[in-house]
This record gives C-alpha cells, sequence and structure tokens, in this order.
C-alpha cells in the first residue's frame, strides 16, 4: 500500500491527503468490495483520488457511490473527473444539491468584506465544473456504504454542509464543520454562509460517539477525540 496515497483510519475506511493534509478525501469499502469515496478536493484532485484506489487494491469499476460534504470547489473541484472515471453520480444534501449541479458555491457570510466579495464573484460553473446529483441526502439518513453512514446536518459553512458518521467504525467526518489545522479550530469565517450558525451545528458533533475524528482539513485525532471536540466546543461558543 503506497503509504503516502493513503491514511488507514479503520479497517475499510482511509484518509486520501489531496493537499497534504490540509485537504482530505476519503474512501470506505464494503466487505464485498464495492467502494465509496468522500469528497474529491481541488479541481487537481481528481487524479490523486483515482490514484489511492489502487493504493488500497481497489479500482474504478469498484466504485458504487460518489458523496459530497458539500458544495464548495476544494471539495467538489475534482469531483467532475472522478464522476468521468467512475462512471457515478453524486450524493449531495438537498440544500447544496443546486449549487453541487451548477458548479457554483453558496453564497457566502455578508457579514464579512470578504465573504460579501467572494459571493460576487461566484459564477454558475466557474468555481468548479458541474456535477449529476442522484441522490439528495438528508439529515438523520443512513445511506447503505459500508454498514451505515450517518448523515448530520450540520449547516452553516454551506446550507447543506454534512458530517458522516461511519457507525461500523465509530469514525466522524467532520466536513469543515471544524477544522483541525494547528489544532482544532473554525473553519474560515469569510468561507461560510453564515458563520454563526456554523459554530451553533457544530455542537452536534458533541452530542455523537466516535473513536476517530477525521477532518476534511487536518490530520485525524484517535486519542480520546470526541473529548477533545467538546473542550473545543466548550471554549468557542457562539457570541
Amino acid at each position: 500500500m503506497a503509504k503516502d496515497l493513503v491514511v488507514p483510519l479503520a479497517p475499510g475506511v482511509w484518509r486520501i491527503p489531496l493537499v497534504r493534509d490540509l485537504v482530505n478525501g476519503f474512501i470506505l469499502r464494503d466487505d464485498d468490495g464495492q467502494v465509496t469515496l468522500v469528497d474529491m478536493g481541488v479541481k487537481r484532485s481528481g487524479p490523486k483520488v483515482i490514484a489511492a484506489l489502487g493504493a488500497i487494491g481497489s479500482a474504478p469499476s469498484d466504485v458504487t457511490r460518489l458523496v459530497l460534504t458539500h458544495a464548495h470547489p476544494d471539495h467538489a473541484g475534482g469531483a467532475a473527473h472522478v464522476a468521468r472515471e467512475t462512471g457515478r453520480r453524486f450524493t449531495v444534501h438537498r440544500d447544496d444539491a443546486a449549487y453541487a449541479a451548477g458548479g457554483s458555491s453558496p453564497p457566502r457570510d455578508p457579514s464579512f468584506l470578504l465573504g460579501r466579495l467572494f459571493s460576487r464573484l461566484s459564477r454558475p460553473g466557474k468555481d468548479f465544473p458541474p456535477i449529476v446529483v442522484e441522490h439528495e441526502m438528508v439529515d438523520g439518513e443512513v445511506l447503505p456504504i459500508a454498514g451505515g453512514l450517518r448523515v448530520v446536518h450540520t449547516p452553516g459553512h454551506s446550507p447543506g454542509h454534512v458530517s458522516l458518521l461511519h457507525e461500523n467504525s465509530n469514525t466522524l467526518i467532520t466536513g469543515d464543520a471544524i477544522f483541525n489545522v494547528r489544532g482544532l479550530r473554525w473553519p474560515i469565517k469569510s468561507f461560510c454562509t453564515d458563520f454563526r450558525m456554523t459554530q451553533q451545528t457544530a455542537h452536534l458533533l458533541g452530542e455523537l460517539d466516535y473513536d476517530v475524528a477525521a477532518f476534511t482539513h487536518g490530520a485525524e485525532l484517535r486519542d480520546r477525540p470526541r473529548e477533545a471536540i467538546r473542550g473545543f466546543l466548550s471554549r468557542h461558543r457562539p457570541d
């Protein structure tokens, strides 16, 4: 296994470092060999996602599901490439589905100057290549992925932002609800649709049970991750 292409998190679950540890995707593999890919990184990351399949002994033909935690260019940028290589379509939360299909980011938080600027610069089909959405997931849904992948709607970073709990391995994929870059921290405020809502809904992560916390930005936490996240949330309550 090419360790530089994938990082094992639990049996059947891997992190894909797409831009070092700063931008990550994920692989989940069922017992029968079916593969699910979660988040595809920036536009140039598409080939790296495909290469990661080979690192675990799988192939594009084994991929049966593609999932996005939300419709931002650093998560959906490589999505069109991966869709072409695998022949699959995407599962996205229903509140981000139209943005993903249009290749545009949701509006950014108007409370911040940069947020207003990013919103004005966004153009449909220009933020990332549009993708085809085949399923619009909803909060509490358990996707039939590797024994069950529970959808936890954590809006704020985007309207349809989700975190994902793999129940068989007790692995949490936080999405961009919380970063782990030089320690736990909030996502960049001006990248959020509603930063205050991001802070509010992230508290749902402290109510879940998991043994590994995996981040789309930053390395995973394996040592008492729930306690670490609950401690962060208790110290950083919404204003």
